[in-house]
Order: structure tokens, then C-alpha cells, then sequence
């Protein structure tokens, strides 16, 4: 059996004992046990808009308690399989992003060196960058696989260089993306020009809006990610603004018309045999949620991210046995 796994629910109720994600063991020391680990990283000083995503990651582990091990959705029983923690909050240095950029990269070194696979809580957006420089020392260029309402590839804003609207466009310039393996969907809203979308398709980047991806549907769209991202090492990084408001009010920058959570968790769940290497989800802002709506949103999408490690490493397993049958 996986040395980590929840707490069982049915001898602790879930109001009992500190709030971890999934009430998984709090952990902050890596070991060869971790399949994965969950950990925020609580700094929305790269927001142009609303702030208080530093408050995300406590939000969606408050939610998080509800979350049981059994997957009915994708038949599995997630700790047969993995192992994981909840590896506390990352430091940040709020105000200063470059400075909690090493921090965050300090953080997550040793995690991926470990063969450990990090999800991370936001924040901001702008944090994705400091897990991509740890995540691409150990695996190289990686695949971007982005869920958001925003392209994140502006040059500045503000006359700056480093937040949350140009992210990825800083990634790429650092060599951590494999533009031609990765992809946007979501994209909506007003724009300040059609550059805001034609400079991440001049980047290399397969770029589809919201009314596109729902003119394909989700299924032909999840054909094309799996086509595009192919076996190379994949971040999945998750802008909670990706869902409508309706879904997700508690965020910094929302946008209308945007996707359900049923097609949210139908994007994910679909994103089975992809080698995974890192995922975060980001932007939650829970001072401006109702009722736990987008933290509850939030949650149940990480939940499907571990759902992937496990069903890999299940598919791993059982090609493992029929190797061994065969031999």
C-alpha cells in the first residue's frame, strides 16, 4: 500500500484537525514514498486587477476536506495506486516577483529532482513561471497544456515585464516551453487588438478561443491536445477564469461566456496517457466567492489532476504484468 494517503473520514470526521489538501499528511521533507505533492504558493503581487489569490490556496483546501479516494468517474480508487502529501506553502516574498520567482524555483528543485510530481495551489498566474524554470531544469523544454480565459503572452504591462499577463511569453523566451507541443484553450473577452491573440499563434503556440472549442466540442478538442502535446513531458497549467463566472466568480480578472465546470471536468478527465510532469491551478480569489462555489470548482479539478498520476502509473503496472506474462 502507498506509505500516504487521506485520512480516513469514517473514523475522523472532516471538521477535525488541520485543514491539507484532500487531508492528506502534511509532509515538507521530499522522500522516494511521493508519487506527487500538493503545494501553494500563495503571491498574487503580479495581479493587474483584483487581488487576494495569496488566499487561494487555503480556500481550495478548505474545500478539499469533501474529496474521498474513489474516483467513480474514472474507476479507480486513487491510493491503490500513488502516494502523495500536501507539502505546505511554498515561500513568496510578497511585492517582489522576481525575488519569489527563485524562491518558488528553490522550492519545487528538489520535488522534481525527486521524480516527485508537483501540483500547485495560486496565486497568480504570474507564479507559473518560477515552477517551469524547476521543472524544465530536470525534463527540458515542456509542452504547455493552458486552460484560461487569457493568452498570458503580452511583452509588458505596465511597462513591466514580469506579472501575470505575460508569463508565458517570458517562459518562451527563456527556452521552457516547447512551442510546437503546446496549446491554449479558452481564450475570450475584449482584447486591447488582435495582437493580443495573433502574438501567441506568431510564438509557435496552437492557440483556440472559448466559441471555438465549443463549435468542436469538447471530445474533438481533446483529440487535438493529445495530438498536439504527443509523449514529451506536459504542464498542465489551470486559470480558474477559464470557467464562466457563473462557476467561478472568485477570481481576479473574470470574463463571460466562459465553460461550464462539466466541461472542465470533462477537458481533464480526458487527459489520460499523457506524461504529466507538473500542473497548477491558479487565480483563485476566494474574497470574492460565494458559498465556496469557485474553491469547490477549484478542488474537484485538482482532484482529477491526481486521478491522472494514478491511472498512469495503474496503466504502468498492468504493462508491466503483461510484459512479465508474456516473458
Amino acid at each position: 500500500m502507498p506509505k500516504y494517503q487521506p485520512k480516513n473520514s469514517f473514523e475522523s470526521p472532516r471538521f477535525c484537525g488541520p485543514r491539507t489538501f484532500m487531508r492528506l499528511p502534511y509532509v515538507e521533507q521530499v522522500n522516494s514514498e511521493m508519487d506527487f505533492i500538493v503545494t501553494g504558493i500563495p503571491f498574487d503581487s503580479g495581479q493587474s486587477f483584483r487581488t487576494g489569490a495569496r488566499f487561494g490556496p487555503e480556500a481550495i483546501r478548505d474545500f478539499s476536506i469533501l474529496l474521498r479516494p474513489y474516483n467513480p468517474e474514472q474507476k479507480i480508487n486513487i491510493f491503490d495506486y500513488i502516494s502523495g502529501v500536501d507539502y505546505g506553502d511554498l515561500s513568496v516574498v510578497p511585492g517582489y516577483i522576481l525575488e519569489t520567482y527563485k524562491k518558488i524555483e528553490e522550492g519545487l528543485t528538489p520535488v522534481v529532482n525527486e521524480g516527485i510530481i508537483p501540483i500547485s495551489l495560486g496565486g497568480d498566474h504570474s507564479m507559473t513561471l518560477g515552477e517551469l524554470r524547476a521543472i524544465a531544469k530536470k525534463h527540458g523544454p515542456v509542452a504547455l497544456l493552458q486552460f484560461d480565459a487569457h493568452s498570458d503572452t503580452w511583452d509588458s504591462y505596465f511597462e513591466q515585464k514580469y506579472n501575470h499577463g505575460t508569463v508565458f511569453r517570458r517562459a518562451i523566451e527563456e527556452g521552457l516551453i516547447d512551442v510546437s507541443r503546446s496549446i491554449q484553450i479558452g481564450m475570450r473577452g475584449g482584447l486591447y487588438g488582435i495582437e493580443d491573440l495573433e502574438d501567441a499563434k506568431n510564438l509557435g503556440l496552437a492557440l483556440y478561443t472559448t466559441n471555438e472549442y465549443k463549435k468542436l466540442g469538447v471530445e474533438k478538442m481533446l483529440e487535438i491536445i493529445h495530438e498536439r502535446v504527443g509523449e514529451g513531458p506536459v504542464f498542465l497549467s489551470f486559470d480558474i477564469d477559464f470557467l464562466d463566472p457563473v462557476y467561478a466568480p472568485g477570481t481576479g480578472t473574470p470574463e463571460v461566456s466562459g465553460a461550464s465546470i462539466d466541461d472542465a471536468l470533462q477537458f481533464v478527465r480526458g487527459l489520460t496517457n499523457i506524461n504529466f510532469v507538473g500542473f497548477d491551478l491558479v487565480e483563485v480569489l476566494p474574497a470574492y466567492d460565494h458559498g465556496q462555489i469557485t474553491a469547490a470548482a477549484a478542488a474537484n479539478i485538482v482532484y482529477e489532476f491526481i486521478t491522472l498520476i494514478a491511472l498512469r502509473k495503474k496503466a504502468k503496472e498492468e504493462e508491466a504484468l503483461l510484459v512479465k506474462a508474456r516473458d
